[in-house]
């Protein structure tokens, strides 16, 4: 049964020394959506993250994932989240469903290989399959990375600025799998310096900046915080990104083309 709300954080304190990094985090995400966890480097998200995943332990405070205390339970916590950091725990020796099949069989899956095939035809990686990781490109290994983080079907996933590192293209693709695990009713907590990313997936915003949480909410309720803009005439110029995408897009499409009749002229 879903719970109303799947994480639950209230006055969590976090130092290093004398480096106060959470100064009394509150938050809330509910069952089945994303929240993107906004803030600049040292802003404390990836701390907040390892402390709801049983990583750190908090100096103050209570954090509750899918009813259960983070600190009291932590065992029982782990069994129902999964954590993608900032950088693909893929194991570049072996090959896509290797990785797969490794996890499925830590975690005491019967049929380790048809775990492994159903994931990778999710992802689109069963041509991808039998390669070496190490051959894979940016976008494929995160989505590998975040397969593998779905083995045992967890109801709560930590994305550590899961896009970080990666090209337009390859961040589009993680973005594609993101919203998909929202729609099937994973609840995804996401940490991201990135504003168009947040903009792009998340349900809600919380804005974490000196320790604490100083925004929380819809991007449209976020930006009702401003004044309103005033009506000018502005004419819109593509972006790099836009630029690059339908390069890409052009390229593919010319040289499908051109296979096709290199293709026919074979035929006659």
């Amino acid at each position: 049964m879903r719970l109303e709300a799947a994480i639950r954080v209230q006055g969590v304190e976090k130092s290093f020394q004398d480096v106060h990094v959470l100064r009394g985090v509150d938050l809330v995400v509910a069952a089945g959506t994303i929240v993107a966890l906004l803030g600049s480097n040292g802003a404390g998200k990836t701390t907040l993250v390892r402390i709801l995943s049983t990583l750190l332990k908090a100096d103050a405070g209570t954090a509750v994932v899918n009813g259960v205390d983070v600190a009291a339970r932590s065992g029982d916590v782990r069994e129902s989240i999964s954590l993608t950091g900032q950088f693909a725990a893929v194991d570049d020796v072996l090959t896509g469903r290797e990785n797969l099949v490794l996890v499925a069989r830590l975690r005491h899956l019967k049929n380790p290989g048809a775990v492994a095939d159903e994931l990778l035809a999710r992802f689109s990686l069963t041509e991808a399959g039998n390669r070496r990781a190490a051959t894979y490109s940016g976008g494929m290994r995160r989505r590998l990375d975040i397969a593998m983080s779905l083995i045992g079907s967890p109801a709560v996933i930590f994305l550590d600025e899961p896009t970080t590192g990666l090209d337009p293209q390859a961040r589009i693709e993680v973005w594609q799998t993101v919203k998909q695990l929202a729609g099937e009713g994973t609840t995804v907590l996401l940490t991201t310096q990135y504003l168009d990313e947040a903009e792009q997936l998340a349900d809600r915003i919380a804005i974490l900046h000196e320790g604490r949480i100083i925004q929380n909410g819809t991007l449209s309720e976020l930006k009702r915080l401003l004044p309103a803009a005033e009506a000018e005439y502005v004419e819109k110029q593509p972006s790099l990104e836009d630029v690059f995408l339908a390069l890409i897009g052009a390229r593919d499409g010319a040289k499908g083309a051109e296979d096709a009749v290199t293709a026919r002229e074979e035929l006659r």
